[in-house]
């Protein structure tokens, strides 16, 4: 058992031998597939600057490894300047595992920010749609409460950070102030008369409290968005924190699939649902005769089709969303909407059975200017621009009376129904956030801190081994070939937890782990010196020795473990990491120093009956 245990831990510790190449990694945006065609264009764009890659095109992606660093980011512009806005070119470190490892599930540690390197990502929110997004939400609160409240309005409209509500007469205009005065204890209302247009004006204005609470909720959210998104990529103990008043950094260490993750954490996107005006002329239409409340939004197909510019229902509602495929195999997104927007949505097709509903797709996507004297992304002072960007990804009638669960359907691919239910999921920003600052931290620092901790580990290891042979003699040899075999152990485990990843502080983690194992063979044999001293056989000094120093090094262990427990439970970020490999290395020299240094002790010593004396 000891035996098959330890080679199964060396097994699957293997792939750590192997390092890692620089690489490039182009994946599709939205699900677009990245095929043969786009994998000659690149490698005909890089060999004529001679440079030479390994192309590998699997699941949709295009990888390119590189001898060197100067080639990798090389690369890296001269993909971007072949390729348009659908695809996603990222730099990454792909482990050099051969494919026989890889097939059967074999992969190297996942390294840490701070040993491997990893992506750097500095956002910034767009304050100002942020605010839009507020007073627009704001004019149909208002518009709605004073229909409830039976007060006939002239208009309502955003102005700035304001919203202003127009009526026919003062009367009416000051039953509504006092209406919306009761319910926004937040806001400063003012009425005044207009003298153009003979109409009676409610002017809303946040009050400063209120305005630094919506900007910093705004930053809040979407770090708590970013965050879940973070999560459905599957990296572990990323960093997403503020940084100032509108910006946020996302450390992503030893991510796999670089490009996937800029892809989805930059993405801006949530959906609308709008009726479909299927009375006007299309064609007419799009050649600028819009009928008045419409406006005409485009497919995938870029055909034209004409919405209310009233939305019956946005993305914010949606708690849930899945990917799947209907009864005819096509895919399809599952949406499940909060109470709110159960209500909203059941009211609206209750009274629209039959009528075309269209489910509008939006990206904000940042626009770098042309202009060679502009700030670009990463200069001091720049601020992101952005285009907004509709799609119309489905038209069904509305069959009958929706509630809070649907599905849409019409969806090019399944890879693309599974993004757009991940973003959904994940939740739709508050407002657009631009990835300003982009660094890919590559190997050299990280590399000097794995030489640092590996020095340290090195020299520890070796005092140890030096120290056990000197005081303990044969017994000491097993002790050093049980601390041997909890590292690869612990490192074969490490490599076997998805997710799991070494950071510093988890290398400090391991020098504990090994001191801590040498420390329960010491009571081991200073437990048998003892009773070679009371005058026991020697036979019997070896189980009194092992059956009696269980007790307290599993009471030590089990008390030590608990600690990381709660250290990996309330933790963050490299304290996790630490806790990870603090309770995995307690675990490995449990089974080293009592069972397998056991197993050896009996196969070396255990049939002689007659001894006398011990190496100890």
């Amino acid at each position: 058992m000891v035996v098959l245990i330890i080679l199964i831990g060396a097994f699957y510790a293997l792939p750590n031998l192997y390092g890692e190449d620089p690489a490039l990694q182009i994946s599709g945006a939205r699900g677009l597939d990245v095929d043969a065609a786009v994998q000659v264009k690149v490698q005909q764009a890089l060999e004529a600057k001679n440079i030479s890659g390994d192309y590998e095109l699997e699941n949709g992606q295009l990888l390119v490894r590189f001898k060197n660093t100067e080639e990798q980011l090389l690369a890296r512009d001269l993909a971007a300047s072949v390729l348009d806005d659908n695809y996603v070119t990222a730099l990454n470190l792909a482990p050099a595992t051969p494919a026989w490892m890889r097939a059967m599930g074999m992969h190297p540690l996942k390294l840490g920010l701070d040993l491997r390197g990893g992506v750097h990502f500095l956002m910034e929110v767009d304050m100002d749609s942020a605010m839009k997004k507020m007073t627009d939400q704001l004019v149909n609160d208002f518009r709605t409460e004073l229909r409830n409240a039976g007060i006939r309005l002239a208009g309502a409209r955003a102005e700035g950070d304001n919203v202003i509500v127009a009526f026919r007469d003062a009367q009416t205009r000051d039953e509504a102030l006092k209406t919306l005065s009761s319910r926004h204890k937040d806001f400063k209302l003012q009425d005044y008369d207009s003298q153009s247009d003979g109409r009676f004006y409610i002017r809303a204005t946040m009050t400063p409290q209120k305005l630094s609470e919506v900007r910093t909720n705004a930053v809040d959210q979407n770090i708590n968005i970013i965050r879940n998104r973070v999560n459905e990529l599957g990296v572990a103990e990323p960093l997403v924190q503020r940084q100032g008043a509108d910006r946020v950094v996302v450390e992503l260490p030893g991510i796999q699939d670089t490009a996937r993750a800029k892809e989805i954490l930059g993405a801006t996107a949530t959906l609308e649902f709008r009726l479909v005006d299927n009375t006007a002329d299309v064609g007419a239409a799009a050649q600028g005769h819009v009928p008045a409340g419409t406006e005409v939004l485009y497919d995938a197909k870029h055909y034209p089709v004409v919405v209310s510019k009233q939305v019956i229902l946005t993305g914010d509602h949606i708690v849930d969303a899945s990917s799947s495929a209907d009864e005819n195999g096509r895919p399809q997104v599952n949406i499940s909407l909060d109470s709110r927007g159960g209500n909203i949505m059941s009211a609206f097709t209750k009274d629209n059975i039959g009528k075309p509903m269209a489910t509008n797709f939006i990206e904000f996507k940042a626009v770098v200017s042309d202009d060679p004297n502009a700030l670009k992304p990463g200069d001091v002072g720049y601020k992101p621009k952005f285009r907004k960007v509709e799609q119309i990804i489905n038209v069904a009638t509305i069959q009958s009376r929706l509630g809070s669960s649907f599905r849409i359907t019409g969806i090019s691919s399944s890879k693309e129904a599974h993004n757009l239910a991940l973003l959904l999921r994940a939740g739709a920003l508050i407002a657009p956030i631009q990835i300003v600052e982009e660094r890919t931290i590559g190997p050299s620092l990280g590399q000097q801190n794995i030489d640092n901790g590996l020095k340290a580990m090195l020299y520890g290891v070796i005092f140890l081994l030096v120290f056990m042979i000197i005081y303990y003699k044969g017994f000491g040899l097993i002790a050093n070939l049980a601390l041997l075999f909890n590292l690869v152990l612990l490192v074969g485990v490490m490599s076997l937890i998805p997710g799991a990843t070494m950071t510093l502080p988890g290398i400090a983690g391991i020098v504990l782990t090994l001191g801590m194992a040498v420390d329960a063979n010491v009571l081991i044999y200073e437990r048998i010196r003892e009773e070679i001293r009371a005058g026991r056989p020697v036979q019997a000094a070896i189980h009194e020795g092992y059956a009696r120093a269980f007790v307290t090094i599993a009471d030590s262990n089990i008390t030590t473990f608990i600690t990381g427990l709660i250290l990996f439970m309330v933790g963050t970020g490299s304290v996790k990491g630490f806790a990870l490999v603090l309770m995995i290395g307690l675990a490995s020299s449990m089974f080293t120093a009592v069972t397998a240094c056991r197993a050896i002790v009996n196969w070396v010593w255990g049939s002689k009956a007659n001894l006398k004396t011990l190496s100890i």
